[in-house]
């Protein structure tokens, strides 16, 4: 092996060292920042667009840029984000509850809320993935106007997203300690993953 081969091996490596690790601080600012419910899905929008400058390791002060960015999504969906908190609570509470029961009801009941949170999941990734492309001025209105035309347009995509973050999901219940490494950045890859191929489809929603 070369001198110059070994020292872009080595360049190489510590570009990929310095890319997890700022993955891991920014899951670890997430995680901070969500411990409150009303800034969950603030932080995870804050997350969503600091993540593809982290990924391409060509801005520094990423910390100051997750902290703009929670401050901008704080502002416009601390509201909306408290709603979908709580409507994701219910949900689940009722698929628990239908899933523990027995007899004909239970069956209608889980194949109407099934697929209702698949599509809520997906909506969720949908507007993750345009969150990074939407301008200073967007209200929680126009952002999910903007997630329903994505859904629209990419569905199979973002119902293998779903499928990604249901095996996320089970994976979670056997290892609750994965919850620290990857709450925040699975959700945030797959939506990455689903916007990058429909980087015009994104780029030409009104907001």
């Amino acid at each position: 092996m070369t001198e110059a081969g070994g020292v872009n091996r080595t360049n190489a490596v510590l570009s990929k060292l310095s890319l997890i690790g700022d993955l891991l601080m920014l899951q670890l600012v997430f995680l901070v920042c969500s411990v409150g419910i009303v800034t969950l899905y603030p932080a995870a929008f804050a997350l969503q667009r600091v993540l593809p400058e982290a990924l391409s390791q060509e801005h520094p002060a990423l910390l100051r840029r997750f902290w703009r960015q929670f401050r901008w999504a704080f502002g416009r969906f601390w509201l909306a984000g408290l709603a979908l908190y709580f409507g994701s609570i219910a949900l689940a509470f009722g698929l628990l509850f239908w899933a523990s029961t027995s007899g004909p009801m239970r069956i209608v009941a889980l194949a109407i809320l099934i697929p209702l949170t698949g599509m809520i999941v997906g909506l969720y990734l949908s507007a993750l993935a345009v969150v990074p492309d939407a301008p200073e001025d967007s209200t929680a209105k126009s952002l999910f106007r903007s997630a329903n035309l994505f859904l629209l347009r990419r569905s199979l995509p973002i119902a293998g997203g779903v499928i990604g973050l249901f095996t996320w999901f089970a994976l979670l219940s056997r290892l609750p300690t994965l919850f620290v490494v990857g709450s925040g950045l699975v959700p945030a890859l797959l939506a990455y993953w689903i916007s990058r191929p429909a980087k015009k489809v994104s780029g030409t929603v009104s907001i």
